[in-house]
Order: C-alpha cells, then sequence, then structure tokens
C-alpha cells in the first residue's frame, strides 16, 4: 500500500482530524540517513506528524534535546512532501521497561519548536517543553497550550528484526471551541480504547479505517486524500 494521509470532519464540523500510513516513508530516510532502530522511530514518528499538517504554510517541527539523539528537524509543505534529519542516527541505548525502543531516551529532556511560515515577513514560531519526550504528547501538549486545540495525536513506527520499517502511521484528532460535551466525553472514551498505533497497523488498518476507530460513533466526512513522499 501507497504511502498516504487522509483528513477529515466528523460530528457535524465539531471535530477535525488526520489519519496517515507513511511505513515507505519512514524506510525511505532510514535508507538515506542510515539511522539506528530508535532513531528511526523517532525520526518516522516526527517525519509522520509533519506529513499530516493541514494549513498551506511550510511547517518546521525541531526538537531540541538533551538526549543522545541530539535533537531531531523535519520540515512539511501543504503537498505531502517531508523531509528531515536527527542530530546523531548512530545512537544505540537499551530498551525501556516495557521492552520498546526507547524513544524518550533517546530524545531526552528539551523543546519542541513549531515554526510555521506563512509567506509573512516573519515565520510563527512558538515553543513548548517537552513533557514526556515520546512525540506524540508532546505534540498533544503544545496544540492544547499554544493554540488551544485540544488534540489526541497517535503516532507509532515498528521495525522488523533486519532494522527495515515494518509500520508507521499515525492520527490527529482535535475539537473545534464549538463542540458540545458530549461530542467530548464519546471522542476521550474512543482514544482511551486505543493503545496502540503500531498494533493497528499490524491488523492491517489504513488511515481510514483508522479514523473510523478513533471516531468511532460519529458520522466521518473525508474531506481530502493525499500521498505523502
Amino acid at each position: 500500500m501507497n504511502d498516504y494521509i487522509i483528513r477529515a470532519t466528523a460530528a457535524n464540523d465539531q471535530i477535525r482530524a488526520f489519519a496517515a500510513v507513511t511505513t515507505e516513508m519512514v524506510e525511505t530516510a532510514r535508507e538515506h540517513h542510515n539511522t539506528s532502530p530508535v532513531a528511526t522511530a523517532a525520526l518516522g514518528r516526527l517525519l509522520t506528524a509533519g506529513a499530516m499538517k493541514g494549513e498551506k504554510d511550510v511547517l518546521t517541527l525541531q526538537i531540541k534535546a538533551g538526549g543522545p539523539l541530539q535533537g531531531i528537524t523535519v520540515t512539511a509543505d501543504s503537498q505531502g512532501n517531508v523531509k528531515g534529519y536527527v542530530g546523531n542516527p548512530d545512537v544505540c541505548i537499551p530498551a525501556n521497561s516495557k521492552g520498546k525502543l526507547d524513544v524518550a531516551g533517546a530524545v531526552g529532556p528539551g523543546f519542541l519548536t513549531v515554526i510555521k511560515d506563512m509567506w509573512l515577513k516573519e515565520p510563527y514560531s512558538v515553543q513548548v517543553m517537552l513533557q514526556t519526550c515520546e512525540i506524540a504528547e508532546d505534540l498533544t501538549y503544545y496544540f492544547a497550550t499554544s493554540e488551544q486545540v485540544p488534540s489526541a495525536v497517535g503516532l507509532g513506527v515498528l521495525m522488523n528484526k533486519n532494522n527495515t520499517v515494518r509500520q508507521a502511521g499515525g492520527f490527529i484528532v482535535q475539537l473545534m471551541p464549538f463542540a458540545e460535551e458530549e461530542v467530548i466525553s464519546r471522542l476521550e472514551q474512543n482514544v482511551q480504547k486505543i493503545n496502540s498505533v503500531t498494533n493497528l497497523l499490524e491488523e492491517g488498518h489504513t488511515p481510514e479505517s483508522l479514523l473510523e476507530k478513533v471516531l468511532e460513533g460519529f458520522d466521518m466526512q473525508i474531506n481530502e486524500k493525499m500521498d505523502t513522499r
């Protein structure tokens, strides 16, 4: 399956949602940068997040942190094109307590900077402190504090035993300011049921069915489908 993004709305436009499968894109990045498994996972998560941007500007996501990965930079346009790199592609650290790639340990404490070039005199730039260093939760925090948009972000990269990328993808779901309490409550319940993006991808989920899972019980309208690379 080729990598692509969908953009959708639900609950009479009270919810805005994005989902993507990015396996080929993240594998391409791994090949170009010869990244270690944990570096691939970290870079892949941020590349996937960048791909799902919704605005017609150029977006840069930059993580500057104290971990051995030495930071990540990703830039994305509005046409699904994404590029990025990590400071130390060779980083190799033990698995975390759950036996999984320790992205948080590789990233380390620091800051996420979001830069939007909207073709004005100066780019719009906001910096927030990393909360978990797992990237998805840090983006959730950024949306809530800097854009005042309650959001749920799920990102995942699963590696094969030969260190190639097996699965990559994610979703972003956002509540509009006029969202009703019933909608908010139901969406929160749906999100809590999702424990792993990569598990869903392993089950064969597409971007459409990923969002159907997150938006279960809501009417969903797909507004756009776009290749990402």
